[in-house]
């Protein structure tokens, strides 16, 4: 069972993947869109606040609709396309790697009385692990998805789940176990 003080994050998920090693991230990320796709459901059907932190793109605005036209292209849609933030979700967009640095989202938390962080999206060994550590030093209690997050490889994202399970003291289980 879920506390009701948690909310779900979901990093990074607008993504061109128009880099090296982008078609390879494209398809470990296309495995973890169903696990996600239940935690947002889970989490719309029971008030829990969905939340969006992004890299900016250069366009440096937290407007998902540009985001997503400027990231949107073949290797991206199946992806992004049934990941689309809904009206009621947050969306903050981040200057570097942690979700917490240089945003807003410390404060949302706050805001909304969470205590608890479901942490989804990619990539797992970096944004989600730097994001995962800064949550961890700001006393957030821990579940982290083993199928809601992806790297370029599958030797890292298994690195960044053991650090975050033996170090982040976070809860490392597939989606249905966390649901």
């Amino acid at each position: 069972m879920i506390p009701n003080n948690t909310a779900l994050l979901i990093i990074d998920i607008m993504n061109p993947f128009d880099f090296k090693h982008g078609e390879t991230l494209a398809e470990h990320t296309a495995k973890i869109v169903d696990p996600i796709n239940s935690l947002r459901e889970y989490s719309q059907a029971h008030g829990l606040p969905t939340i969006y932190i992004n890299d900016h793109y250069e366009l440096w605005k937290a407007d998902y609709e540009e985001i997503y036209k400027k990231c949107h292209n073949e290797v991206s849609d199946g992806i992004m396309t049934p990941l689309q933030p809904r009206e009621d979700d947050y969306f903050l967009i981040k200057p570097k790697h942690s979700a917490f640095y240089g945003t807003a989202l410390n404060t949302l938390l706050h805001h909304l009385s969470v205590k608890n962080l479901i942490i989804t999206g990619i990539a797992g060994n970096i944004c989600v692990l730097f994001t995962a550590n800064d949550a961890y030093m700001r006393e957030f209690n821990l579940m982290v998805p083993k199928d809601a997050i992806a790297s370029v490889s599958d030797e890292d994202n298994h690195y960044a789940l053991t650090m975050m399970k033996n170090v982040l003291k976070a809860k490392i289980d597939p989606t249905a176990g966390i649901l």
